[in-house]
């Protein structure tokens, strides 16, 4: 695997759409091509190199380039987005829509990042070493289609409204999480191992989300069912199990109707 650097220089005074960050698109080139690449600083096309010294060079493909950003870009969006192979590491924080649409490939930031990351992601691995901003995993503004494959990890805390519109994947949230969890779900998995407030799974009509820690408020659209036993994410315990929510049509699967799931460990 061939490894290009990505070192800021100074912060932009306003923030970088950087959609051309990925190994799709650094594939094949050199040091000065990636350098090259465009970026928008407001309406303005720049080139990646006016912000950052390159160094290096990718590999013929997607799959055997590897990205690494040297520092915190919590001024640049876009990094990862639509990737579908390869690997990035942030080795700080990270601004909007981290790993947005990707569909394979691997991304590791090593600070936090803002909202809407991983937003229709499709495939391939995000992992966050701090906390995650609003709509991780949820659909983009006006779409209906969240997160639809893959597997996110935020080691620290989330904000509101995560996995909204999810019908596929996993997202697993070693902290605690706001408001509005898995909202209109129709499929996917939210593992939420710290404590989460009010309108968990509110109009999920498919899915599982596993809380491991407290709930404010249970959605009154839920039914509790029994006692479980299940092993999550490595951790073995005993859950009460409610469906819901009663308020939604649900489909059924050889005639047993098919609700959403929220898990809560004891």
């Amino acid at each position: 695997m061939e490894t290009v650097t990505l070192t800021p220089k100074a912060q932009p005074e306003l923030f970088i759409d950087a959609e051309n960050i990925t190994p799709d698109a650094f594939a094949g080139k050199s040091a000065a091509e990636i350098a090259g690449l465009s970026v928008f600083e407001g309406n303005q096309t720049q080139t990646l190199g006016q912000y950052f010294e390159v160094a290096g060079k990718a590999a013929a493909t997607a799959d055997e380039t590897k990205i690494v950003i040297k520092g915190d870009v919590t001024k640049v969006k876009y990094i990862g987005m639509r990737m579908t192979g390869g690997e990035i590491v942030v080795e700080g924080s990270a601004d909007m829509y981290v790993g947005a649409w990707m569909e394979g490939g691997r991304i590791r930031v090593k600070g936090n990042v803002d909202a809407f990351s991983g937003t229709g992601m499709k495939g391939g691995e995000l992992e966050v070493d701090g906390n995650a901003g609003n709509y991780l995993g949820a659909a983009y503004r006006g779409d209906w289609r969240g997160m639809q494959a893959g597997t996110i990890r935020v080691h620290g805390n989330a904000g509101s409204d995560l996995g909204t519109f999810m019908n596929g994947g996993t997202i697993i949230v070693e902290g605690d999480v706001d408001v509005h969890v898995g909202t209109h779900a129709e499929g996917g998995t939210i593992i939420v191992k710290g404590n989460g407030k009010s309108k968990i799974g509110g109009q999920m009509v498919k899915g599982e989300i596993y809380v491991f820690g407290t709930i404010d408020v249970m959605m009154p659209g839920y039914v509790y069912r029994e006692d479980v036993d299940l092993e999550v994410d490595g951790e073995s315990a005993r859950f009460a199990l409610f469906e819901g929510d009663m308020g939604e049509r649900h489909g059924k699967r050889k005639g047993q109707v098919i609700y959403g799931k929220i898990y809560q460990k004891y």
